[in-house]
């Protein structure tokens, strides 16, 4: 049940006390295979360079200890991997990890890393930083490089960090993105214009958002997206038709993993009036986000809908689509987003509350992130 596939030590300009990071194996290292997790690909060649957020957090002095397990293929919610092994929920064993990410959120939650990286296409960075308890970044589509990163197109998947405070994150995102500003994303916003999207969600989970809100002292007012729901849908046909395209041939190799092969015949079905359908709802839903935040800063909504299920239940068959009902959207429309984990009354388990802000405004997204963690940590 490791987080990791493969552990080393890579280091380019480290200070002996340099900070450590995990990489997604979907994500290029030189001399490594980039398998995705996949038996169907556990013979591919290694890697002759790394991917260039690999190499910008070398030059930037970072120590890279190895590639995370993951979801076979990015595709699929619960992280449970049966050729590489599932990797462990810290915040319960029993629990899912979530995918694709669960390597990456695993080994930061376990205190192995301080920080990791991973890949967010349809909510796979912030589902598993939820279910795991840790802090998760998807930036502005198309902001980080994805040079290097599986699969190579794309109309969806963002690279993001994962760690367990907000300093950490900022740093990531300055290694990984030269445009990143540490000023703007460690500034005061007590002033920030906060809506508060009303979603249905399990009752603990919108108390554990709306209480955390409290404790930041940021005024919030309600609002709703009327594409929300259409978004999620759009959001799977797009993924399914783009993860076909990328994997689509594995299917002959006989190797996949059963999930993961049925998934991809599903997929196949997606047709061009499907995708026609995903983009014009791609545009409704980006609108409405951008109208919604012309009036407001960032959007404040629960990352999950509930608590992550059990592996067992997994396994036998309950569905975890609906995990991805309120971070999807945010894909398909472009804009930044976040998880960061708050207190759940009556149980040790760790709510996740998205903060969405508007395109290339990824500094203010932080900046709010980092108020709310500030204002919970000053009241435990």
């Amino acid at each position: 049940m490791s987080a990791f596939l493969h552990e080393f030590d890579l280091i380019a300009h480290a200070r002996p006390d340099a900070p450590t990071i995990a990489i997604k194996d979907s994500i290029d290292i030189a001399g490594y295979a980039t398998t995705a997790a996949s038996c169907a690909l556990a013979d591919a060649p290694p890697a002759t360079r790394h991917a260039e957020v690999a190499q910008r957090l070398l030059d930037a002095g970072w120590r890279i200890t190895g590639k995370t397990n993951m979801h076979e293929l990015a595709f699929g919610m619960t992280g449970i991997n049966d050729f590489c092994g599932t990797p462990r929920n810290p915040q319960d064993a029993a629990r899912i990890p979530g995918g694709s990410s669960s390597g990456s959120a695993s080994a930061v939650g376990l205190h192995l890393v301080d920080a990791a990286l991973g890949t967010d296409t349809g909510g796979s960075v912030r589902g598993p930083a939820a279910c795991c308890g840790v802090i998760g970044l998807k930036p502005t589509f198309g902001r980080v490089s994805r040079d290097g990163v599986a699969p190579r197109e794309t109309t969806l998947d963002c690279v993001g960090p994962f760690a367990r405070d907000m300093n950490t994150i900022i740093d990531v995102m300055l290694a990984i993105d030269p445009s990143f500003q540490a000023g703007r994303a460690r500034r005061d916003v007590a002033n920030a214009r906060v809506a508060m999207l009303h979603v249905d969600a399990d009752d603990n989970i919108r108390h554990a958002v709306a209480s955390a809100m409290t404790r930041s002292g940021l005024s919030t007012r309600p609002v709703a997206l009327a594409s929300m729901r259409d978004a999620f849908a759009a959001g799977l046909a797009v993924i399914n038709a783009e993860t076909w395209r990328a994997f689509g041939h594995l299917i002959d190799t006989g190797k996949l993993g059963a999930d993961i092969e049925a998934r991809l015949r599903a997929a196949a079905n997606t047709n061009a009036a499907d995708l026609e359908n995903a983009e014009r709802i791609r545009r409704a839903i980006t609108d409405e986000v951008d109208r919604t935040l012309d009036d407001a800063d960032v959007l404040i909504l629960p990352t999950l809908p509930s608590l992550p299920i059990t592996i067992e239940a997994a396994r036998a068959g309950t569905s975890v689509i609906a995990m991805s009902s309120l971070i999807r959207p945010f894909n398909l429309s472009g804009h930044p987003a976040i998880t960061l984990p708050v207190p759940i009354n009556g149980t040790h388990m760790k709510a996740g509350l998205q903060i969405v802000g508007r395109k290339g405004e990824d500094e203010t997204v932080c900046a709010v992130a980092a108020r709310i963690e500030s204002a919970l940590a000053s009241n435990e």
